[in-house]
C-alpha cells in the first residue's frame, strides 16, 4: 500500500537527486530528440513505442511529438523546418513526398550510418532510388509495407465450397463467382479513392507482370498506356466492381477488413497493416484467414515503408541525437519487434524473421528475388501526377465512362 508517508519521503528524493549534480549533468549529457510522427492508432502507437524505447536503452531522452493523419503530420515538419524550429527527426514513407525537401537541401544525411552498415548492398533497391539523391542517403528506412495482398476469409471460402488459393486471375474470378452464388459479398471493398488506387494497381501487378507495371507507372510510357494489354487491366479492374457490394462507397478500409473476420465477405485487396485488425479479432493466419501476396509467380512485390528524416542541423547536440536515433532504427532486432506489431516486414533482410507470422514470411521470401521487387506509385509517380491518376481511376470504378477516354487520359495525365 502507497501511503502519504511513503509519497513524501519518495518526493523529497526526486526532487533532491534532480539537483544533484552528476545526474542533472548526465541527463543534459543525453542526446534528446524530439520526433514527430503520425502512429497513433492503437496498433501504431504500441509499434512506435517499441522505437522509443530501443532510443531509451541507447542512452538517448525520446520526445514523443504524435499528429494524427500523415499530411498532417508532414505539413507540420515541414512548416517547422521553414519556421526555423525544426524537430529531431519525422516520420516519412518511401516516396517522392520528400523529394522537394531533400532539393531544397532540408534535410541532413545519413551517409555515416549507411556507409557502416552497407546499405548499397543490404537494402532494396526501390527503396534506395527514393531515399538516395546525388549519392547521399537522406533517410532511414524502418520497415517494408505492401499494399498490393489477397486477404480471404477462410470461413467464406468453406461456405462457398471454395478447396484452395486461387493462382491466377482466372481462378480469382472463378473464386469470386462462387462467393457470390453463395450469398456472400465477394470483395470487401472501401469505396474511398486511395483504395481503388490499390485495387488497380493490384490487378495491373497481377494481369501485366512487373514489366508492364513499370513501364505504366515508372517510365509512363505512353505507347504501353494506350496498349491493348493495359486496357484489358482497365477492363479487368472495371469488372470486379460486380462483386462489391452497395455499402461500399465511403467504407474506411478497416470496416471491409471487418466483413472477412465476420465471414461476411471473401476477398480484400489491402496492404499488409490489414493483418493488425484480424489480430485484434483473435483471428490468426491460415487458420482464420488467408493472404496471397500475388496470383502468378513473378508477381511483383509493391513496396513502400516508413522512414525516418533529419531536418537540417548544424547543433552538435541535435546531429549526436540524429545519429543515435538513425542507428537505433536501423536495427535489425528492433525492426523485426516494430513489424510484429505494425504488420510490415524489416527493411533489413539479415533480421531474424522466424518470430514474424507466415505472411510476413511469405513477403520476406518474395524480396530475395530482386526481379520481384517494385515500387508503390507514389514511389515513381510526383504527388501531382499520382493524385491525377487517382481521380482518374476513382471517376472510372464510379461512373460510366468508356475505357479509351480513360486510357487516354491517363497517358495525358503521365505525359510529363
Amino acid at each position: 500500500m502507497v501511503t502519504p508517508r511513503y509519497l513524501a519521503a519518495a518526493c523529497t528524493w526526486l526532487c533532491a537527486a534532480a539537483f544533484m549534480p552528476g545526474i542533472a549533468s548526465a541527463q543534459a549529457a543525453a542526446p534528446r530528440a524530439e520526433v514527430i510522427h503520425w502512429w497513433t492508432s492503437g496498433g501504431e502507437s504500441s509499434a512506435v513505442q517499441q522505437v522509443a524505447q530501443a532510443f531509451r536503452n541507447a542512452g538517448g531522452v525520446w520526445v514523443d511529438s504524435a499528429i494524427a493523419g500523415g499530411d498532417q503530420s508532414r505539413a507540420v515538419t515541414i512548416n517547422r523546418i521553414i519556421g526555423g524550429n525544426p524537430p529531431t527527426a519525422a516520420q516519412f514513407n518511401t516516396s517522392k513526398q520528400f523529394t522537394d525537401v531533400i532539393e531544397q537541401d532540408m534535410l541532413n544525411d545519413v551517409d555515416l550510418v549507411a556507409r557502416a552498415q552497407d546499405w548499397d548492398r543490404i537494402l532494396p533497391q526501390p527503396l534506395i532510388d527514393v531515399i538516395k539523391h546525388d549519392g547521399h542517403y537522406y533517410a532511414v528506412p524502418l520497415n517494408i509495407h505492401m499494399q498490393t495482398w489477397f486477404w480471404y476469409s477462410k470461413a467464406a471460402f468453406d461456405k462457398a465450397g471454395i478447396e484452395r488459393e486461387p493462382a491466377s486471375i482466372d481462378e480469382l474470378f472463378a473464386a469470386l463467382d462462387k462467393l457470390k452464388a453463395a450469398g456472400l459479398v465477394p470483395l470487401a471493398h472501401g469505396g474511398q479513392s486511395w483504395q481503388e488506387n490499390i485495387l488497380f494497381s493490384a490487378l495491373l501487378a497481377n494481369i501485366g507482370g512487373r514489366e508492364l507495371y513499370l513501364k505504366v507507372i515508372r517510365d509512363r510510357d505512353q505507347a504501353t498506356i494506350l496498349s491493348p494489354r493495359f486496357r484489358e487491366v482497365l477492363l479487368t479492374f472495371k469488372r470486379m466492381k460486380s462483386y462489391v457490394d452497395a455499402g461500399s462507397p465511403g467504407r474506411n478500409w478497416n470496416d471491409a477488413t471487418a466483413m472477412l473476420i465476420a465471414g461476411k465477405a471473401g476477398f480484400q485487396v489491402m496492404g499488409d497493416w490489414a493483418k493488425g485488425e484480424f489480430t485484434n479479432a483473435g483471428q490468426q493466419p491460415g487458420k482464420h484467414y488467408g493472404c496471397i501476396p500475388g496470383l502468378r509467380a513473378d508477381t511483383p512485390y509493391l513496396m513502400q515503408g516508413d522512414v525516418f528524416v533529419f531536418p537540417r542541423t548544424d547543433k552538435a547536440d541535435a546531429v549526436k541525437a540524429q545519429q543515435l536515433l538513425a542507428r537505433v532504427v536501423s536495427q535489425p532486432d528492433l525492426q523485426v519487434t516494430f513489424s510484429k506489431l505494425k504488420g510490415s516486414i524489416p527493411v533489413r533482410q539479415d533480421a531474424n524473421a522466424a518470430e514474424l507470422d507466415l505472411c510476413a514470411q511469405k513477403g520476406i521470401e518474395i524480396i530475395k528475388d530482386r526481379t520481384r521487387q517494385a515500387g508503390v506509385t507514389e514511389v515513381y509517380l510526383t504527388p501531382d501526377q499520382n493524385g491525377a491518376m487517382q481521380d482518374i481511376l476513382t471517376a472510372y470504378w464510379n461512373m460510366d465512362i468508356k475505357v479509351d477516354k480513360v486510357q487516354r487520359s491517363i497517358a495525358n495525365a503521365l505525359k510529363y
